[in-house]
């Protein structure tokens, strides 16, 4: 099911699924309102300037046997591609400036006729747009077949969704008009720039019925989005430099050797390449056949070279894993750090003491595999821990591709009503391909829930807006997959198992007990 605020980043002229930074709670306008509005000043700033750079060394990313790698050598490779990430940003904080006024209106027209944002949304958006059709998905499907990498059968509830979104995309669009046409908006900035020094904080870029939008509120929103463009940007140079550290030891070697680079790699590598089958290319089709469009005579020469690339590349990785085993590398590029973020916890099941020095607070969908696999691992980190030392929080974020997951994302609320939360969603992973409404009221039944009370809020709809809530957060704080772990306020960014966990929770504890002691 759709969050009715990812409406409200309609309201912007972002498209859907752009990957910027969701809107925030009804409710949480700025206090910079006491100011006199004044134009924002441009800062002395480049116009391409993102505000998004994380730290890196300027010197060196890495010495390999004492000889540097400069940022310069590992970004050419990769300049065209950190550019348009950049060029996100940039168009992300003009469309964050935009979400923040019609965020405002929203809250302005609701307050009007003494409703919810969401209900004035649902009245005024989702009510008046019709489901797409299993024929249009299918129309749209064949005529964008050539572009899309799976099958109708594996997409066709995407596509549903995405032409649903675009329509209601379009009835969005006229009710943010009608909004802006009705109240006091007045907008100081042609586009929002990132401060250059910590006072170009306090520039207005616009106001709302007198209250001011300020650069503080913008940068403040623009964070999850900012972190997640770092770690891109992140994940390129290392990849990158891993290349170049490669390369690099190749071509010291081979000039040990006094040899070509290809005559090594012809020497060390090139006998150890598996060679491609037939049998191994049919195997390879059968297997993906539903995203190959076309017979296995028209596409056996690509895949049997595809699959020799790949053991090709499989190879030189191994040998240069060989090489690295012998020299002495040292690299300087580090993991950008993600920042800490304001997440509520009000009315959220939780375990563990409110005031406990850390807190783990998990996004998680019902029908998601992988929070099916770590909800185990955080029960028994949960286990390990008294309460005063760790508190858990569970929020929802059923994702619209688990038709079901909004569904049982209400039915674990009515089973929490009835203070059985904990059990109830233990039955729910465990049977995750068996959520529909029938099989959520037998559960309910199954750990002895006053059925008549759990079945009546279910089929109400009576934590509908509860779980929107979560959902809005959620696209708040950037998440756009599932599990999503917050540790104390930061995204965790490291693997979902137990001891990857386990270090961080004892990292921040030892830091607690630092700073009590």
């Amino acid at each position: 099911m759709k969050s009715l605020f990812s409406i409200v980043v309609v309201l912007t002229a972002a498209v859907c699924g752009s990957g910027q930074p969701g809107p925030r709670l009804l409710g949480q306008s700025g206090s910079a309102a006491a100011q006199t509005p004044t134009v924002a000043k441009p800062v002395p700033k480049a116009d391409d300037d993102c505000g998004c750079e994380a730290k890196t060394p300027s010197d060196a990313l890495a010495l390999v046997n004492g000889i540097k790698i400069s940022p310069k050598d590992v970004d050419e490779s990769i300049k065209g591609q950190i550019d348009e990430l950049e060029k996100q940003v940039i168009q992300a904080r003009k469309h964050e400036l935009d979400l923040e006024i019609n965020t405002r209106l929203l809250e302005a027209e609701a307050k009007k006729r003494g409703i919810t944002s969401s209900t004035l949304l649902e009245r005024e958006v989702v009510s008046k747009v019709k489901r797409a059709t299993d024929e249009e998905a299918s129309a749209f499907y064949e005529q964008n077949k050539a572009a899309l990498q799976q099958s109708y059968k594996d997409l066709k509830e995407s596509i549903i969704t995405y032409l649903t979104n675009q329509r209601q995309q379009a009835e969005a669009d006229k009710l943010a008009n009608s909004l802006r046409s009705s109240y006091s908006v007045k907008v100081f900035v042609e586009a929002p720039t990132p401060p250059a020094k910590p006072e170009d904080r306090d520039r207005v870029f616009a106001s709302v019925n007198g209250e001011n939008i300020t650069s503080a509120k913008i940068e403040e929103d623009m964070l999850p989005f900012i972190f997640n463009v770092q770690m891109e940007v992140y994940k390129l140079r290392r990849s990158a430099l891993d290349l170049r550290i490669n390369d690099s030891l190749l071509e010291k070697e081979a000039q040990n050797r006094k040899i070509t680079t290809r005559a090594l790699l012809d020497a060390e590598v090139g006998g150890k390449i598996k060679k491609i089958t037939e049998p191994d290319a049919r195997d390879f089709y059968e297997k993906n056949k539903d995203k190959i469009h076309g017979d296995y005579a028209q596409y056996k020469d690509k895949i049997i070279n595809y699959l020799g690339q790949l053991e090709e590349q499989k190879a030189e990785s191994a040998f240069a894993d060989v090489l690295r085993k012998s020299a002495k590398i040292e690299v300087y590029l580090k993991e950008p750090v993600p920042p800490v973020l304001s997440i509520s916890t009000d009315d959220r099941p939780s375990r563990g003491k409110v005031d406990a020095p850390v807190t783990i607070i998990e996004f998680t969908d019902y029908q998601c595999p992988s929070c099916g696999a770590l909800h185990p691992i955080v029960e028994q980190l949960v286990g390990e821990y008294p309460p005063e030392k760790l508190r858990l929080v569970i929020r929802d974020f059923p994702l619209d591709r688990h038709e079901n997951a909004f569904k049982a994302a209400e039915a674990s609320e009515a089973a929490r009503e009835q203070g059985k939360y904990w059990e109830y969603i233990d039955i729910l992973f465990r049977n995750q391909n068996a959520l529909s409404v029938d099989k959520l009221k037998e559960y309910a039944g199954q750990i002895g829930l006053d059925r008549a009370k759990f079945d009546a809020a279910l089929d109400s709809g009576k934590y509908t807006e509860l779980v929107k809530r979560d959902l809005n957060d959620g696209s708040r704080l950037g998440i756009d997959s599932t599990p999503t772990v917050f540790i104390n306020g930061r995204k965790f960014t490291g693997e979902k198992n137990h001891d990857s966990l386990k270090a961080t929770i004892d990292s921040l504890l030892k830091d607690s007990e630092k700073k009590g002691g």
